[in-house]
């Protein structure tokens, strides 16, 4: 059950223009954050919506950002209810460019004081902390991943990076993050497969990855949708195959401490804060067919939980 602190906040966010207030807040902070450490948040989305870069790629890459996005958009997807809600601070919440366009600079605002002085490279420190876990845990480098969640591609291609034999899919229900995601990895010559689906209906064949990742998607999953994820990610898991989820730690004495503006602030772009900190993550990943998972404080604020596989998956019950 939400704390008191919590269950005000949810009171003062079910007044719609105290809400509309809230978001417009947070995102005007994350903007002033992102300028303050050099993240040119305006310049930098306006350079992304006009495809400009100071880097040499061909001319080839710079097709129209719509045709991308008819390309990668699947027509016969149903977008479950619960994405169809605003996220972050946007009325037509991931399913818009606006969103898609701010992702990259909105992550370097976010993450910049997980470590005192680390800026904008917090969130590299945040992905090298993650995949730091992944080398220790997991002995036999994965061939097939699979990346959920992964939004405009930021963690498909840092697990691109940290193994390069791998083949790569990701998994999204924005096409506008997928569209993104295509042409940034057009410029880095990255061969990723990217993939418009749910992430509890990837279309996936049975046993076909060694590694399922899902990098800070969880806290924004009702507990419905988070238990019929874990199902698909054993679903497409081989034998000795590995599940590794990086996220918010509602353990955490950061969120426990938080003053009530700045919670309501958070909680007003994260619609469903409270279920993911009340989900039980470790039992339900068991209760998918996984074995108890690993567990480990990243950061200040993300924990991280890795498991292996079991032979046989359980019956799971929302928890």
């Amino acid at each position: 059950m939400p704390s008191l602190a919590s269950q005000f906040v949810n009171g003062i966010l079910a007044v719609k223009p105290l809400a509309d207030l809230a978001k417009h807040q947070a995102r005007s902070m994350m903007i002033n954050r992102a300028e303050s450490i050099g993240v040119y948040w305006r310049q930098e989305v306006q350079a992304l919506r006009s495809r400009q870069s100071n880097a040499q790629f061909s001319t080839e890459f710079s097709t129209d950002w719509d045709r991308e996005l008819a390309e990668l958009q699947s027509a016969s997807l149903v977008y479950p209810n619960y994405y169809l809600t605003s996220f972050h601070a946007y009325e037509q919440g991931n399913l818009s460019w606006e969103a898609a366009m701010e992702v990259e600079v909105a992550a370097h605002a976010v993450h910049a004081r997980i470590w005192p002085e680390a800026g904008a490279k917090g969130d590299a420190m945040l992905r090298q902390s993650f995949h730091a876990l992944l080398k220790q845990e997991i002995s036999l480098d994965p061939q097939d991943i699979l990346d959920l969640g992964c939004s405009v591609g930021m963690s498909s291609f840092a697990l691109q990076a940290l193994y390069p034999q791998a083949q790569i899919t990701g998994v999204d229900l924005s096409p506008y993050f997928l569209a993104v995601a295509q042409y940034q990895a057009q410029r880095q010559g990255a061969r990723i497969r990217w993939v418009h689906a749910a992430a509890e209906a990837t279309g996936c064949p049975d046993a076909s990855f060694d590694l399922v990742s899902a990098h800070l998607m969880f806290h924004e999953l009702p507990q419905t949708a988070a238990i019929k994820i874990l199902r698909e990610a054993r679903r497409v898991l081989r034998p000795g195959g590995h599940l590794a989820i990086m996220d918010m730690n509602p353990g955490s004495e950061v969120y426990a401490k938080m003053p009530p503006y700045i919670l309501t602030l958070l909680k007003s772009t994260e619609p469903y804060l409270d279920q993911y900190f009340a989900l039980n993550l470790e039992q339900a990943i068991m209760a998918a067919g996984f074995a108890q998972p690993a567990l480990f404080c990243n950061s200040q604020r993300h924990r991280t939980l890795i498991a292996s596989v079991q032979s046989q998956p359980e019956n799971i019950t929302v928890i």
